[in-house]
Formats: structure tokens, sequence, C-alpha cells
């Protein structure tokens, strides 16, 4: 059980640092709703540590060792760490789902690029489904092919980001669209960091990468009748709110380097109209024979994950890998540092 006021605390920091989340969270049932403030209170901690933070890779090895704990049943003495111990205990979550989502994150510290779409996608599955698979932890579906589908409806949600915010990354420095796409559309890739600019090639792979992400938000679809009844509406309205901010990034040409896409809250008042609706019709359609098709081979660890009480060793080892690696760069800085 969440402490009263660790959870108050949750809800503060989503109140105050994601409004869409919170309002989102209202439409989740009464006995998901609190586990999800938490969980993502946490998730919203990690990546907050990790993304603005001046040391990044000392962020995710500390962010490791807070993991540890929780798992250990030690959790520091903050209300987040409380707070999603707390989850970890009642909802029994595999400790496989946190460690790819921090993963994803040492992947960030070492400003990774991908070479090609699986690898954006890989990325993809563990910033992204990882939470979403957790989310359906806490409602206790753990049918594979209702995982598989939340997969996919992670993914879609985090190529529409990495498609709005190409302008925003690449002024940092940084670049998540797949480099063998730069390749083909003949763009320098360090060229464009240095002087992003909106161009027919760019709007080549921004509307190539919606393309893939509308792509698998309509085969997320299948999977949401197979959720608890009362989550339906809260998951439908996510799905076509991140949606609609890939029709918004087409209404503006494409341009994602001067501009920002967005939307309105009358238009998310709109969609979460559309997502009752097609909650209520999920009661008495039949289910969808895409339910049941494969999982993206990048999130197919996440699915056996969940669904199965054993942990995949290889995934284990994949996350020991990149913290050490992590881990020997920030000790060759410090030595570096004591000799100067």
């Amino acid at each position: 059980m969440i402490r009263a006021d660790d959870l108050e605390h949750c809800r503060e920091v989503i109140r105050t640092g994601s409004y869409s989340f919170h309002a989102a969270s209202k439409l989740l049932p009464a006995d998901a709703r609190d586990p999800a403030l938490a969980l993502y209170a946490f998730c919203r901690l990690a990546d907050d540590e990790v993304d603005e933070g001046d040391h990044k890779r000392r962020a995710v090895l500390d962010l490791q060792r807070r993991l540890d704990a929780i798992y250990a049943g030690q959790p520091r003495n903050a209300p987040e760490d409380r707070a999603f111990a707390a989850i970890v205990e009642e909802f029994e979550m595999p400790k496989a789902l946190p460690d790819a989502l921090l993963e994803g994150l040492a992947w960030d510290a070492q400003e990774r690029r991908y070479a090609d779409l699986s690898g954006v996608r890989s990325y993809s599955a563990r910033v992204a489904s990882a939470v979403g698979v957790m989310m359906c932890v806490l409602m206790r579906a753990r049918d594979p092919d209702a995982l598989a589908r939340a997969c996919d409806l992670g993914v879609a949600m985090q190529l529409t980001n990495i498609a709005r915010d190409v302008g925003e990354d690449a002024r940092a420095g940084r670049v998540y669209l797949p480099l063998d796409w730069f390749d083909e559309v003949g763009l320098d890739v360090d060229q464009f960091l240095r002087n992003p600019e909106p161009s027919v090639a760019t709007r080549r792979m921004t509307s190539r990468l919606l393309a893939e992400a509308h792509r698998l938000y309509l085969r997320s679809e299948a999977g949401i009748p197979a959720l608890p009844r009362d989550a339906r509406t809260g998951i439908y309205a996510a799905r076509f709110i991140y949606d609609g901010i890939g029709k918004d990034l087409r209404r503006g040409g494409l341009d994602n380097i001067t501009r920002r896409a967005h939307t309105s809250k009358v238009q998310k008042i709109g969609w979460v109209g559309r997502a009752m609706l097609r909650s209520g019709l999920s009661m008495v359609t039949p289910r969808s024979p895409v339910l049941h098709a494969r999982p993206l081979s990048e999130v197919a660890f996440l699915v056996d994950s969940a669904s199965c009480e054993s942990r995949p060793l290889g995934r284990a080892a994949a996350l020991l890998d990149v913290l050490a690696q992590l881990q020997q760069r920030e000790a060759e800085i410090e030595h570096r540092s004591s000799r100067a």
C-alpha cells in the first residue's frame, strides 16, 4: 500500500510537471489510478535526472542503485522510491521492465545514434513500451497479445515524440532519426546538426516516421478491448491524442525545425469523447484478429518478461554491459581530472 503522503507528493509532481498525464489519469479505473501516478512519478524522476542533469552517466548509475535498493526491499528515503517500492510489491512488477527503461536512459547518456529503424524501435521499446507494459501490470493484464499491442502503442508514441522534436533535438546535438534514412535522402547528419533547417529531406524522413507510427497506432487498437473495461477510455484517449500530434505536424507542412507541433484543449476534449464512444463499442464488437499479431521483434523481451515469471538472462547481461561502459567512462573522466 502506498503511503498517503507519498501518493500526494506523486500527485503534485505529475500535476505540476505533466498536465497531460495528470488529466489522462482521471480516465483510469480507481484501482489503477494511484499506482499509475506513483509509477509515472518515478519514471518522470528517472527521465529528468538523466535528461536535465550535467552528469548523465552518473545519474544513470545512481538510478541503478536506487532501483536495486527498491527491489531489495530497502528503498531510498524519498517519496518516489517508497511509492514505487509499494507497487513493485503489490503488483509483483518484473524487474526486467524498469531495467529496460534504465537501459534506454543509459543509451541516452551515451548519446547513441541508431543505424536503422529497428534501432530506433529498440530505443522506443525501452523508454516508452516498457512503461506501457508496466501500466498493463498495474491493470493486471498479462496476456501476451494484450502486452504486444501495448508495446505497439508505446513505440508509436515515442516515434511521434521523435518526429515532433527533430529540431529541438538537433539544436541539443542529438539525433534519433535512423542514420540510413539520412543517406537515402542525401543529407549529412553532422552538417544537419550544425545547421538544422527544414528541407525536402527532413520532411521526407518525418513523413516516413509518422507513417510507421500511424501503422502501429492502428495495430495497437486491437489490444485495447483486452484491457479491463474501465481502463479502455483512457488508453484510447492516449492513442488519439498522440496520433493528433502527428496530424498537426502534417498540417504544418512537416516542419519540425522551426515550429513545434501541439494539440489544443478543445481537440483533446474531442478525442476523449471519441475514446468514450470507442470504449463503449468495444463491449459489443468482436475482437480483431490483429490482436494475435506477433510482437515487434524489438519488444518481444518485454512481453516475455511481463507474461512469464522468469526473467530473460540475456536482458540482464545487456543492461550490465551498458552500465559497465558508463562506469568505465566515469572512471576515465575522474582519472583525467585528478591528473590535471
